[in-house]
């Protein structure tokens, strides 16, 4: 088992977590119109829907390393170039981190099954899992399906934390958005540098 993939995934899903996006503003948004626990709770939903997704990748991707290695190679190539296509898509674009926070006041249950489905019933995310997870498979011995199951557990732990983290200290991060302007261009830059590194760690790995 080699600790070191271990180490820099954990390291890699954490900075692709923390880049605001739809998921970490409707927990910022929710904490701050319900309270934290709200967020928490739309925090649970959201990462829950990660072991779907988990599941398609892990049964997917170990049936053709069965087949080929040289298609498995495919499959890194893949990711690594969707990275890189996504790094040139936040290039391109002028999008903002808008924070509203009109949001409908719901339950704790309501907001966990929401977040839920919008995890589950967004297929972007099971492209990203399978152009990112195959790069950090750690082990020549263990089973690739336990692997992914692995990486999932360990990017749903992550991300949970860190939403969590968000729903926290949400008060403090509605007034550091309103009082920093320039944070859109910062992140944006922010960004791409780590599509773009995960895209060459992928290739390379």
């Amino acid at each position: 088992m080699n600790y070191e993939i271990l180490i820099s995934f954990i390291g890699a899903s954490m900075l692709l977590t923390i880049m605001p996006g739809p998921d970490i503003i409707y927990v910022l948004v929710q904490s701050i119109t319900n309270g934290k626990k709200f967020g928490i709770a739309t925090s649970l939903g959201l990462v829950s829907g990660i072991i779907i997704h988990t599941t398609l990748v892990a049964f997917g991707v170990s049936a053709i390393i069965k087949q080929s290695e040289s298609l498995f190679f495919g499959i890194k190539l893949f990711g690594a170039l969707y990275l890189f296509y996504i790094a040139y898509q936040t290039f391109k674009s002028d999008e903002e981190l808008l924070l509203t926070t009109k949001a409908a006041k719901k339950g704790l249950l309501k907001l966990f099954k929401q977040g839920f489905i919008m995890n589950v019933l967004n297929p972007k995310v099971s492209i990203f899992f399978l152009a990112f997870f195959p790069g950090f498979l750690y082990s020549s011995a263990q089973s690739t399906i336990i692997q992914f199951y692995v990486l999932g557990g360990l990017f749903m732990l992550q991300a949970l934390f860190i939403f969590s983290m968000v729903s926290v200290l949400s008060g403090s991060f509605a007034v550091y958005l309103k009082n920093h302007p320039r944070f859109n261009s910062n992140i944006k830059w922010f960004k791409i540098l780590v599509f773009v590194g995960i895209a060459f760690f992928i290739l390379f790995s």
